[in-house]
């Protein structure tokens, strides 16, 4: 452990020990979509089966009024006699390991005397969930830094990793509602791109295999996902189209590249085969995404300066540090990376998948919560912009400081803000008005947010004490 510290950079010592400092915010609790998610844990577990009885006690009443904002079947119950579960099962599989050691140390307890509900929703289990969730979140921020520092100096790199992560709506689904899946995402692309671009001109057939089960994992995590396999789509038709110029001097290029593109389709279908099997459980058909495939997408008329620009999760209306981010990844354009144009193409590619589907603006979330899963390009193009604002005032640090100040006062905006989302002070579901959150920011928030932390925090005075 030691030798591991020693290996670290002053940066990346800095993140290990805000991550600890920012642990004791999270909540340790099972909401909203997190029913959904972490019902395939428990369920699991405790019940050994899907039926989800323990999850729903009223599932006409609670799926249709508080999950699935009104887009639901009349008859809860599939033809297979199952209770419907149309949230994804790679949040569960992630927590797995977890939960279990939690199962086990509640059983050991209560063999010992201790008196602890076996049944998921106790504390211990909650504890375990939620210390996972930040585990991934955390572990996802920092391969983004380190994905960042192959383009930009380490300052940069760490000032950008900081924005994303305290700036944007990804500490909502960290510390708020751990129970989702935004944040097992944030790790999964991180993983992903870090992984797709360390081995991406020399991979072996064992790298196609592991970055295919990455790509599975991160499908399993969230279905929007599946977009970012842009990237290796994209390169294997670039190796390809080189393969095809050479096939006479060397036929034996098309044949490896064609097996290194069938292991990884197959690794990706391994890594899914959790969800195509609990769909068929569940609906009695794997590719049966309930509500996701039965309502109608928005083909002929894209959300696209919605997403962006509503007041109603508008993804740069919420979250304008990503502004200075998206501007970042047309700059790597000019650096001569090869890699660029695909992180750009991603994100492009993302944008116009998000615009397309019903649910453009994510619900009830912060924001537009999906974009979460671009956290890495996120992080990379927020450094490329910093690096890049240097040659404004020249000389290093004057830029970090003034950089950071921006930063910081981005971030201190963000965090009023999910503490408004967090206390029903910001509108979840209609457009909101901003005459009313500014009032807030500035007149409200500051006094109850020092209040709440004193009470979850401080130790709490006896009324009685002094009778």
């Amino acid at each position: 452990m030691v030798k591991f510290w020693r290996s670290l950079s002053r940066y990346e010592k800095a993140l290990l020990i805000l991550f600890a400092l920012t642990t004791p915010f999270v909540h340790a609790q099972v909401s909203g979509d997190g029913v959904g998610y972490y019902a395939y844990a428990r369920s699991l577990l405790i019940d050994h089966n899907l039926q989800f009885a323990g999850d729903w006690h009223d599932p006409k009443n609670e799926l249709l009024n508080v999950y699935l904002d009104g887009h639901i079947i009349p008859n809860p119950i599939t033809k297979t006699g199952h209770l419907p579960n149309f949230w994804s099962v790679g949040p569960a599989m992630m927590w797995a390991p977890f939960l279990v050691a939690a199962h086990w140390a509640v059983l050991g307890l209560n063999r010992l005397g201790w008196h602890i509900n076996a049944d998921g929703y106790s504390w211990p289990y909650l504890v375990a969930m939620a210390s996972a969730t930040i585990l991934y979140g955390f572990a996802g921020l920092f391969l983004s830094y380190r994905l960042a520092r192959i383009y930009v100096e380490e300052r940069w790199a760490f000032l950008a990793t900081l924005g994303i992560w305290l700036g944007g709506s990804l500490p909502a689904y960290i510390y708020v509602l751990p129970a989702l899946s935004h944040a097992q995402s944030a790790f999964c692309s991180a993983l992903f791109f870090w992984y797709w671009l360390r081995t991406r001109n020399t991979r072996t057939y064992r790298q196609w295999i592991v970055l295919g089960l990455i790509s599975g994992l991160m499908i399993d995590v969230r279905f929007d996902s599946i977009v970012l396999l842009l990237a290796p789509l994209l390169e294997s038709l670039s190796a390809f189209a080189a393969a095809w110029r050479i096939r006479q001097t060397e036929p034996h290029s098309l044949r490896k590249l064609s097996f290194s593109n069938v292991l990884y389709a197959l690794a990706v279908v391994v890594a899914f085969l959790p969800t195509l099997i609990t769909r068929q459980i569940i609906f009695g058909n794997p590719f049966r995404f309930g509500v996701y495939t039965s309502q109608p997408w928005n083909w002929t008329s894209p959300a696209f300066l919605r997403v962006l620009f509503s007041t109603s999760h508008g993804l740069l209306v919420f979250t304008p540090i990503l502004v200075l981010a998206i501007v970042g990844l047309f700059l790597l354009l000019q650096g001569g990376y090869p890699e660029a144009k695909t992180y750009l193409a991603v994100t492009l590619a993302f944008y116009c998948f998000i615009s397309v589907c019903p649910w453009w603006h994510g619900t009830i979330g912060l924001g537009n919560r999906y974009f979460i899963s671009l956290t890495p390009l996120f992080v990379v193009g927020l450094a490329v912009t910093f690096s890049r604002a240097v040659r404004i005032w020249g000389e290093a640090r004057a830029a970090m400081w003034r950089l950071g100040t921006i930063t910081a006062l981005l971030v201190i905006w963000n965090l009023g803000l999910i503490y408004q989302w967090s206390t029903m002070l910001l509108s979840t579901r209609n457009e909101v008005r901003w005459d009313e959150v500014v009032y807030n920011q500035f007149r409200v928030v500051p006094g109850q947010l020092l209040q709440d932390i004193g009470e979850r925090f401080l130790p709490q005075r006896n009324s009685n004490s002094g009778k």
